[in-house]
């Protein structure tokens, strides 16, 4: 009897333990029956790999890098306004570490900023402009600001400032060489009628009056205009550092 009542007892206890024993959770259970996942296996781009594939993308054409363009339409002092359009293109590749950063052929847009005709007598004609976007054959389009640097187009017009102003070269020595034609001209045609109207006194008094006013008439016509034609060569200045996006840039390959 005594024997019964202690195989009982152990049996008692042994299940008593088994009921303490602590169970898993359920969420810990469930993060224990998924798959570890490894780091390198990961495909999102670190902020790091993202800077480093935009920083390779992007190029800088430096400021005071020179462009030679050929304009698409004609300017002159004579018709041109403030704000009026200027279409131009490029004419050689912009070339920046092997990298092609402009290519042949991209159009470029400006405005013009000021325009003076010369004045009677005196001051020479000018015209102001701006360079303001490149639109790439890609389509591709950026902001700029560009000025003239030179005209190398054109033999009798120079520019004047930093500003990019193309001033129409001094015409102080044909004025003169006219001048002096005309006075000789309007002298001998008066000459000719105050001699036929009053003698020695009229020829002498009409050629003074005639010389007078063919000089005059030099003097008051207004200097020539600055006239660019269609295909002239101009040497466009970048005025600050442009940045682009070389994947933009579309290049043609070059036709045997």
């Amino acid at each position: 009897m005594r024997g019964m009542l202690i195989i009982l007892l152990v049996s008692g206890m042994a299940w008593g333990q088994a009921g303490d024993t602590p169970k898993p959770a359920d969420g810990a259970a469930q993060a224990a029956s998924r798959p570890q996942t490894s780091a390198a296996s990961s495909t999102q781009p670190t902020p790091a790999a993202s800077s480093a594939t935009a920083d390779a993308s992007a190029a800088t054409i430096p400021a005071g890098s020179k462009i030679p363009l050929l304009l698409k339409q004609a300017i002159s002092t004579r018709n041109a306004r403030e704000g009026d359009a200027v279409y131009a293109e490029t004419a050689f590749p912009f070339v920046l570490n092997e990298r092609v950063l402009v290519p042949a052929g991209t159009y470029v847009q400006g405005r013009i900023e000021r325009v003076e005709r010369a004045g009677h007598g005196s001051g020479r004609a000018e015209i102001l402009m701006h360079f303001t976007t490149l639109v790439y054959p890609s389509g591709y389009t950026v902001m700029l600001p560009a000025s003239v640097d030179k005209t190398p187009g054109s033999d009798d017009k120079d520019v004047k400032d930093a500003e990019g102003t193309i001033q129409q070269d001094k015409d102080t020595g044909q004025k003169v060489e006219d001048s002096a034609k005309n006075g000789a001209y309007g002298g001998a045609v008066g000459g000719i009628g105050g001699g036929v109207a009053g003698g020695l006194n009229g020829a002498r008094l009409g050629a003074g009056a005639g010389a007078a006013a063919g000089i005059a008439y030099t003097l008051l016509k207004r200097g020539p205009d600055v006239k660019l034609d269609v295909g002239t060569s101009i040497e466009m200045e970048i005025q600050r550092p442009i940045t682009v996006d070389a994947t933009r840039i579309a290049v043609a390959k070059a036709t045997p």
